[in-house]
């Protein structure tokens, strides 16, 4: 048994049925009869569900009679009897009939004919007249139509219809014209149609079109012309007057040639043309007079001649060739027409496969008079939609019976042969393999219009040269020039602009100046120098890559310095600030010598050992002058005064180095350091001393001085570090003047040492940073920024006139930007410059700042070092190449500018000119700050930390050696230790009285004073040996004298 399947209804529901013999017989004479049938039957075909013959109609116009069409379908039916491999038992029949053109009535009456003779499929014909005739006789009886013409109707998806069409949709073959019109870039473009376009007869010209035109790609201008043979030569010249070049070509294959000669007569066969023609069969034009001129022509194929199978499938046709007709040309390439032919009837054979796979076909018998559908045509039909194979127009397949996910072949003309460069598919759209075709240079002999202006160093004449000198010229862009236009092919004129400028627009009457006019005027090709690329040139004039890029930014002058003096040290501080130092200088000094003549601790006896009646004052009018001029020349100064003009400085300025909170911990630290030093030097026992060093015991040797003979020993000792004593101490260090205190225990010198490394850290932390703030504060210039130029009116400011800087500022919408052009429109007199030079030297003249191009401020404050750039980039734009308006060159100078950058040229040409030439001027680079910050906790916190671990450790060495001495005093003394640390700690926490203490009482043989009790020494009590030993080292001046409280009496 063998189940078939077949299609059946619009709805595509499989219905299965049994071909079986021998159930349900009423008897074996039927059953019989119906085996013999079942035998006989299977004896013709044993293993298909088609007929053995199988008919199909093909209708072709008079025209077209043995023409490559029909040869085409006559090989394809001869292929597939012949070889047997898609179709092994049945045999296709075709009857081909010819009607005349546009006889509608003649080519129905044809296909009903066919359709009464049992044919099973119709094809053709071509026109799109008769075509639809046929479509609409076809639908009615569902017998498959295929045909191969361009149809130009919309169809709506989803609807019920008989046809397959293997040509490509309109509507798809636009959308790949408007993508190589997208990458071309064509933003001006012609369009040359004829009533009779290119494919077929009645093709509807402009209809055919009609989505491009609508709907063509973004700014871009779209110019239409119907054409005829007649009047090809007057339609070109239109073109050419218009200067239109790039032009769409949708003509007669048969008249081609006469819109070549045209072309020819009217010399629009040089570089600057691209034609693209929408005829798939441009391969078999003639196209020998275009060769090697550079002249572009680019047109899309549909069968891929190159392609191995479809090289041995043209060999194979070219024999089959009846009666001296050939189905190729005699370029040995086929059609689209009848390339198209050959794979519908292929298409009709593997649907004929795959129905026989599953499904039974019966012999169509139907006619136009009855009008009773073929109950088949159905299945037939959708199997064949639902094909998929590779076939001579590349990979065929259908949805809703239209040609789908075909692929389109790129081809350009280059030299002498067409050459594929790209493809398009309807999935991924446009891939250009071989871009360098569409971008390569031209004809050497090819000589364009450059147009510039003179401007360092982009374009500078050279000595000796003038302006029409093709070698006159040097600079950056002249050499750039160079190698553009040797990648690009193409020679160049230099000529400088009438004017001097680049180009901007008169906003009241719309005109343009400087090289963009010419370039609109089509006096110049190509426009170099520093030629900016903004939206308003840009609308008039096309733009290659930028091969620089820039912004704006000021060109200021250098605050000059004064010149070096004799009495430059004293450029540090201002005269006032001299001035005032020298009568701080006298007022100290005179308050100093007052002070101490009023103050009673400043009296003291020449010596303590001898007895007078007298006491002096070290504190003299001079000695008062002398200690305030050491003081003042040993902490020196590293003040340096602000520039005048600039941010007034505050009265406390001076505290600005550090932080708030550093100097509250500076205040914390001096108070608890003085109270810490206090205190420790109270417990510690090496802090106490004999009053004088006559009434010690005896010296280092153990010995009594030979001085203190017949003295009473005074049990005494004395403590230096008092309250105001150790307050002095802190303060003298932390001022760097020192004291006459020095620590004698282990303990104290802990804590003055430690005070010591805190001031040195400290001091050099402020003076560095004050140095620093003053430093910053003189380096501050007039302006610092745009804001600061806007927000102030006594310096100038400009720019070049008619350039696209002055452009930036008069079309800104940003205030800052908005108020700089108000100022600048209606200062008097102008600001504006008519060249870079005069800018220059309005700037070194002062009160002026230019507003420029970066590049350019960069060359010259390279060579001029009293000229440098203020702030950074207003914004951010490019140079770039102008070209005219849909040049053809655009993309081959970028592609030039692109290759030039990767490989490193420009940067090298940019160092050249910029650092390479010319006096550079050697600048220290260094950048400083705007602004000096305080120092705070988080910058010298850490010598707070060693500080209190530094006291810290004082106070424990102060225990240590007050349990010692409290330890030694009670061994000597015979008495408790507790005792003797409660007596010795009341004492150091007395708070009056309390600088001087009773020592040990021990007798001395020598020096005995007459008293049984202990004697009490004044504090005012001096010895000449600590006199000598104080730290400024100046001896007492005897200038006045009064009676001394106490004195002593030394036996001679």
């Amino acid at each position: 048994m063998k189940k078939c399947v077949k299609w059946k209804g619009s709805d595509h529901r499989k219905v299965s049925f049994e071909c079986s013999v021998g159930k349900n017989c009423r008897n074996s004479f039927y059953c019989g009869m119906i085996l013999y049938f079942f035998v006989f039957s299977s004896l013709i075909n044993l293993s298909s569900c088609l007929p053995p013959v199988i008919k199909i109609g093909a209708i072709f116009v008079e025209d077209q009679k043995d023409s490559a069409a029909e040869l085409a379908f006559k090989y394809a039916v001869y292929r597939l009897n012949k070889e047997r491999s898609i179709l092994p038992n049945t045999t296709l029949m075709y009857d081909i009939q010819y009607v005349p053109k546009e006889d509608t009535f003649h080519t129905s009456k044809t296909a009903c004919k066919q359709i009464s003779n049992g044919v099973q499929a119709v094809f053709g014909p071509s026109d799109p007249l008769l075509g639809a005739h046929i479509q609409s006789i076809c639908d009615a009886l569902e017998i498959p139509h295929l045909e191969s013409r361009l149809d130009t109707e919309i169809h709506v998806k989803g609807s019920q219809e008989f046809t397959v069409n293997l040509h490509p949709s309109q509507e798809l073959l636009n959308s790949a014209y408007k993508d190589l019109m997208t990458y071309l870039n064509w933003t001006k473009v012609a369009i040359v149609y004829e009533e009779n376009g290119a494919e077929t007869v009645n093709s509807k010209g402009l209809i055919r079109l009609q989505d491009l035109v609508r709907t063509p790609t973004k700014n871009t201008e779209v110019y239409i012309r119907q054409a005829t043979p007649s009047t090809y030569r007057h339609v070109m010249d239109e073109l050419k007057q218009r200067e239109m070049f790039n032009i769409i070509i949708d003509t007669k294959p048969e008249t081609i040639q006469l819109l070549f000669r045209a072309i020819l007569q009217l010399q629009m066969n040089d570089y600057r043309y691209h034609y693209f023609f929408t005829s798939l069969d441009v391969e078999t034009f003639d196209l020998e007079d275009f060769k090697y001129n550079s002249v572009n022509i680019t047109a899309f194929r549909l069968v891929d001649s190159e392609n191995i199978r479809s090289r041995l499938l043209l060999r194979d046709m070219e024999r089959f060739q009846p009666i001296g007709h050939s189905i190729l040309n005699k370029t040995n390439v086929i059609k689209t027409a009848p390339a198209l032919m050959f794979d519908s009837v292929m298409s009709l054979a593997h649907g004929l496969a795959a129905l026989d796979r599953g499904a039974t076909l019966r012999i169509a018998n139907v006619s136009c008079e009855d009008e009773k559908p073929w109950s088949d045509g159905t299945s037939l039909f959708n199997y064949v939609n639902t094909v998929e194979f590779q076939g001579l127009t590349g990979p065929v397949r259908f949805q809703d019976g239209r040609r789908a996910n075909f692929k389109l072949d790129l081809l350009k003309l280059r030299r002498d042969e067409l050459l594929k460069v790209g493809e398009w598919k309807q999935q991924s759209g446009l891939n250009i393999t071989a871009p360098k075709y569409f971008f390569e240079g031209g004809s050497p002999n090819i000589t364009l219009i450059v147009m510039t202006n003179e401007e360092v160093p982009y374009v500078m004449l050279r000595d000796g040269y003038n302006s029409t000198d093709p070698n006159g010229f040097e600079g950056f862009c002249i050499d750039l020039l160079k190698h553009i236009s040797r990648k690009a092919g193409f020679n160049y004129q230099i000529r400088l602009s009438p004017d001097g400028y680049y180009g901007s627009i008169n906003l009241e009457t719309g005109e343009w100046n400087g090289i963009v006019k010419q370039l609109i005027e089509k006096k110049a090709d190509l426009a170099v120098g520093s030629m900016t690329i903004n939206y308003a040139r840009e609308n008039v004039i096309d733009f290659t890559k930028p091969f620089m890029n820039l912004g704006i930014s000021i060109l200021f002058k250098i605050p000059s310095s004064q010149p070096t003096r004799l009495f430059s040290f004293m450029n540090p501080l201002a005269i006032e600030i001299w001035l005032y130092v020298l009568a701080a200088f006298v007022l100290v000094s005179f308050t100093l010598f007052v002070m101490a003549r009023f103050s009673p601790y400043e009296w003291q006896a020449p010596h303590p050992c001898l007895k007078t009646d007298f006491v002096v004052n070290q504190f003299s009018v001079s000695n008062s002058f002398w200690f305030i001029t050491g003081t003042f020349l040993r902490q020196g100064s590293g003040l340096n005064p602000k520039v005048p003009g600039k941010i007034p400085p505050q009265l406390f300025s001076f505290m600005n180095p550090l932080a708030i909170e550093i100097w509250m911990s500076i205040l914390v630290a001096y108070t608890l350091v003085s109270l810490t030093l206090w205190l420790i030097a109270r417990f510690s026992p090496f802090e106490w001393v004999d009053v004088h060093p006559c009434l010690s015991n005896s010296n280092q040797n153990g010995r009594t001085p030979s001085s203190c003979k017949h003295q009473t020993p005074v049990v005494m000792k004395q403590n230096d570090f008092t309250m105001g004593n150790a307050f002095w101490f802190t303060v003298g260090s932390l001022m760097q003047q020192g004291s006459d205190l020095n620590p004698q225990a282990a303990s104290t010198r802990i804590v003055g040492g430690i005070w010591w490394f805190f001031t040195l850290i400290i001091i050099s932390s402020y003076t560095a940073n004050l140095a620093a703030f003053l430093t910053v504060e003189r380096m501050i210039t007039p302006i610092e920024s745009a804001e600061d130029l806007a927000d102030q009116s006594e310096i100038a400011y400009g720019t070049l006139g008619g350039g696209s800087t002055m452009t930036f500022f008069r079309d800104s919408k940003i205030e800052t930007y908005q108020k700089m052009w108000r100022f600048m429109e209606s200062k008097q007199p102008s600001v504006f410059v008519s060249a870079y030079d005069e800018g220059i030297n309005r700037v070194l003249e002062g009160n002026y700042a230019f507003l420029m191009e970066s590049t350019t401020l960069d060359y010259v404050v390279q060579r001029n070092c009293n000229l440098t750039q203020i702030g950074g980039l207003l914004d951010s734009k490019g140079y770039g190449i102008a070209t005219q308006k849909g040049s053809p060159w655009r993309d081959k100078i970028s592609l030039a500018i692109l290759e030039l950058q990767e490989n490193g040229i420009i940067q090298m040409l940019y160092s050249k000119w910029w650092r390479g030439t010319g006096d550079i001027c050697n600048r220290d680079e260094k950048k400083k700050e705007s602004k000096a910050n305080a120092l705070g906790i988080e910058n010298i916190g850490g010598v707070f930390v060693v500080l209190l671990c530094g006291l810290a450790l004082a106070i424990v060495v102060a225990i240590l050696e007050f349990c010692w001495n409290s330890k030694k005093n009670a061994q000597m003394d015979r008495q408790s230790l507790c005792s003797e640390m409660a007596e010795e700690l009341r004492f150091a926490l007395r708070c009056q009285g309390s600088r001087q203490r009773p020592a040990l009482r021990r007798p001395c043989s020598r020096c005995a004073q007459q008293a049984t009790g202990p004697a009490y020494i004044s504090s005012n009590v001096r010895s000449s040996e600590s006199i000598s030993h104080r730290e400024n080292g100046m001896l007492p001046m005897l200038e006045r004298r009064k009676s001394g409280v106490q004195s002593f009496e030394i036996e001679t």
